[in-house]
């Protein structure tokens, strides 16, 4: 009987290929440069992951370029994504599930951005929990992290920690894969991984783990921080001590390469003393951090609280801009289903830590459902009123938000 690694040269089974197409499969992302779409590659899956496997056991397996969109960054401007095509999303997955089980489980445990059993929320209630006994925080915001971080010392890492060959042929190919821009033109991409990817999130933990964790872990051990990705906060006892770690984590990051923002970094006083004059409060993963006027055993005290941004209120704002509800000529029932899903998911992540903070977007929601009575039904405000209330009180769960605040 021939032995199957006496035949491949890369040791990658179908059963990982097969579950590597499962989980992206599950995540339902698009197609890049070839247009392949999931119904036809279902329709052809036996010969197409054989395919894939076969390239990618010999190693053989060139990726194809990403694809360039772009994406609106909630402060303005727009943030480009790199899709990669599907079979490569399923490559990735190979990769990424092989390499994950090696590295997960040296990561810090502040790093909380693309891991497993790990959230947004996590983060952010660490964050506010640290607050409480650090008066300073810094803000840190990382210019293009992903779009500048240096090849080189990236395989440095991942060399580190990885010893399988195959594992660095591939990672070392994806990095080097060039980008279709909007216009056709196809650019080689010297630094930087692309978001969009399957494995992206997962080099870019690599790089920030060396580069920033582990650092922070040997040099100021006594100074918490929590990591989402780019997104980081540190936190210091005083104004001193966040001036000192400030400039020593700046000189870090550009002997990594990486530069921190000039305008969007910054130091911010919580409840502290400083000769200076700070910001009282902090945007993290689109909550705000801030003091707050608390009752704690029948005394008032000001205490770190979290509520939703304003670049988040924003945001949700105008996503119900964009839905037009008013225009909409649909029974109510029709549209409160296709609502649905965007307001419980807004409900979901903004409303994890408290709800009360979010009372002035679902207000606003009802306003535009006011609007659309009165556009669908021909009434003038009150009567609108009076017919959406009494809708409420026929069936008070037909919208989510309700639950939060009457119409």
């Amino acid at each position: 009987m021939i032995d199957y690694y006496e035949i491949k040269s890369q040791p990658i089974t179908r059963v990982m290929v097969f579950a590597a197409y499962k989980k992206v499969r599950a995540n339902k992302g698009s197609g890049g440069i070839d247009d392949m779409k999931w119904e036809w590659l279902e329709n052809n899956l036996q010969t197409e992951l054989y395919k894939l496997w076969n390239r990618l056991t010999s190693g053989s397996y060139f990726p194809m370029p990403v694809k360039e969109v772009p994406i609106k960054k909630k402060g303005g401007g727009e943030r480009k994504l790199g899709i990669p095509t599907l079979l490569d999303r399923i490559a990735q997955q190979v990769v990424k599930t092989h390499l994950e089980c090696i590295v997960e489980p040296i990561f810090h445990d502040s790093s909380f951005g693309y891991r497993p059993s790990r959230n947004c929320h996590q983060a952010v209630a660490q964050a506010c929990k640290n607050t409480f006994n650090h008066d300073f925080v810094i803000d840190l915001d990382i210019k293009g992290f992903f779009d500048t971080i240096d090849h080189d010392l990236l395989m440095k890492a991942v060399r580190f920690y990885c010893k399988d060959k195959w594992v660095l042929l591939y990672v070392e190919r994806w990095l080097k894969a060039g980008i279709v821009q909007q216009d056709g033109n196809q650019i080689d991409r010297l630094t930087g991984t692309p978001q969009g990817g399957v494995i992206s999130p997962l080099l870019a933990n690599i790089f920030m783990h060396v580069s920033f964790d582990k650092w922070m872990e040997n040099n100021h051990p006594e100074k918490p921080f929590e990591r989402y990705a780019d997104d980081v906060v540190v936190h210091c006892k005083t104004e001193k001590q966040a001036i000192f770690v400030l400039k020593q984590i700046s000189k870090r990051l550009i002997n990594c390469k990486l530069t921190l923002h000039p305008q969007k970094t910054k130091i911010v006083n919580v409840r502290g003393r400083a000769e200076k004059k700070y910001p009282k409060s902090y945007d993290f993963l689109g909550f705000t951090i801030r003091p707050n006027w608390c009752k704690i055993k029948g005394k008032m005290s000001l205490m770190p609280s979290i509520f939703i941004s304003k670049k988040s209120i924003s945001s949700v704002l105008e996503k119900f801009r964009e839905l037009q509800i008013h225009k909409r000529r649909k029974p109510i029932e029709v549209i409160a289903s296709e609502l649905r899903p965007v307001i419980q998911g807004i409900i979901n992540y903004y409303c994890k830590f408290s709800k009360g903070h979010t009372r002035y977007i679902w207000n606003q929601l009802n306003e535009r459902l006011l609007k659309w009575v009165k556009w669908e039904k021909g009434l003038y405000k009150m009567a609108s009123v009076r017919w959406l209330k009494k809708k409420y009180k026929e069936a008070p769960l037909l919208f989510p938000h309700w639950k939060l605040v009457n119409p």
